[in-house]
């Protein structure tokens, strides 16, 4: 007998299947199946809805602002958005993730606080070198964060390359990938001191001192460091159809080189909504001119971008509502609307949803080697899914999970998770997240003790 049984339209990394059985026994998948499987304690039957497994968002910043969000609140808003596993970046207010201790403490902080599973990040302090890779790769780090852009000595630093390269080599016998913020610096400080001469501060202010030359240059750097050495480069926010053509040509070289694209990337642009939204559309790399997000779906439909991710933050609304762009921080929370935004505009765009599923679960699960744990609906894999109504609801951040009230995604007409389910168990019923802080945990790849 069964622990579960689900009736839905299955959507695999493969395939839709429509009006398909997911058996799940122990927390764990047991299969996919077009008859019924037999007995089971408990039956849902979803059929109208998708039943998605569950996301692995590739890239959260829970803490960037103390006394704001945390890992407990972020992962109720991920519970909510069928998100079952977030991969946290290292670069916590006071707590740079760069040490076996530090990777520790946060896991531990994962432990008693989440309510979805939680990967972490590691990365490097300059003065550290690379003396202290070897030790957080031991403590279960899933992947590295470094950057060419620095916005803080100290908490956001910038990684110069004959760094870089010396961690790329130091962490390429592990096998893990290397994940690298995309924008040159020097570029960066030069463009930004011309736009302050010049005395712009509007909304074209970012876009104009983040240049998608500073991103294309930033781009090529990491890929020919990951060639030099051996090591998995990977872009943790591609924001422009040129960048997705220098991976690809990396990768027909024979490099393992990957980009991700973050949501709003594939929704907003800068001619049609930075204009409107002000502060609060500032991210880094800036979201770009609508011929960028055309581009960047033409890569989507043909297979050539790896992940989708949110780059999460819950700043306040009083770090992103000045009327000088410049003075706003950068990024937005997104973590609740990832899932049913990139289902809505798949359908719109005709993309079929198994590449839904390939990005958001599969391709990240494969990206940081939580396969065969993560990531897919197949046997033996942990039962992480969620039930998605296509009927579009009004989603608003009143009625939200988000601690943040403010979000870029606030009045959209989008999908419903009417489930989400972490180890065969549901931590979201459509209204509330039905777990205790906790029930999450700290996960790391795969082979690892």
């Amino acid at each position: 007998m069964f622990d579960l049984v689900v009736r839905g339209d299955l959507v695999t990394a493969s395939a839709v299947l429509p009006g398909h059985y997911l058996s799940i026994l122990d927390g764990k998948v047991v299969g996919i199946t077009a008859q019924d499987p037999g007995a089971a304690r408990e039956r849902i039957d979803a059929q109208g809805a998708y039943v998605f497994p569950g996301a692995v968002d590739a890239q959260v910043h829970s803490r960037s602002q103390k006394g704001s969000e945390g890992l407990a609140a972020c992962t109720r808003a991920a519970a909510a958005g069928g998100v079952t596993t977030i991969v946290e970046m290292p670069y916590d207010e006071g707590l740079l993730v760069c040490s076996a201790d530090a990777v520790r403490s946060k896991a531990a902080d994962a432990e008693r606080e989440a309510h979805v599973d939680v990967a972490l990040y590691g990365t490097v302090h300059p003065q550290d070198g690379t003396s202290l890779i070897a030790e957080q790769i031991e403590a279960g780090v899933c992947g590295f964060k470094f950057s060419t852009f620095g916005t803080d000595p100290v908490r956001f630093p910038r990684i110069p390359p004959w760094l870089m390269r010396d961690a790329f080599a130091a962490i390429a016998p592990s096998g893990l990938a290397a994940g690298v913020h995309n924008e040159n610096h020097e570029s960066v400080m030069h463009d930004l001191e011309c736009v302050k001469e010049a005395g712009l501060t509007d909304y074209t202010a970012h876009g104009k001192s983040h240049t998608d030359f500073a991103e294309a240059l930033a781009m090529a750097e990491i890929y020919e460091i990951g060639a030099y050495t051996g090591c998995r480069a990977h872009v943790v926010h591609c924001s422009i159809g040129r960048g997705i053509d220098i991976c690809e040509s990396y990768r027909r070289q024979g490099f393992d080189t990957s980009v991700e694209v973050c949501i709003h990337y594939l929704v907003f642009s800068e001619d049609e909504d930075v204009a409107r939204l002000g502060g609060k559309a500032k991210i880094n790399p800036p979201i770009r001119p609508s011929r960028e997000r055309e581009a960047l779906w033409r890569h989507l439909a043909a297979g050539n971008i790896d992940l989708v991710s949110t780059d999460h933050v819950a700043w306040s609304l009083d770090r992103k509502n000045d009327p000088n762009m410049l003075k706003n921080a950068s990024g937005g929370p997104s973590i609740e609307v990832m899932v049913p935004v990139l289902i809505k505009k798949c359908l719109e765009r005709g993309v079929d949803l198994s590449m839904v599923a390939r990005l958001l679960a599969a391709n990240p699960a494969r990206h940081f080697r939580l396969l065969p744990r993560k990531g897919a609906l197949t046997a033996g894999a942990e039962a992480d899914f969620s039930i998605i109504d296509p009927s579009e609801a009004r989603w608003s951040v009143e009625g939200s999970q988000t601690i943040s009230d403010w979000s870029l995604y606030d009045g959209m007409s989008l999908p419903q998770v009417k489930a989400t389910y972490v180890r065969g168990q549901q931590v979201w019923d459509g209204k509330s997240v039905v777990v205790a802080e906790g029930f999450g945990g700290f996960v790391k790849p795969f082979g690892r003790a």
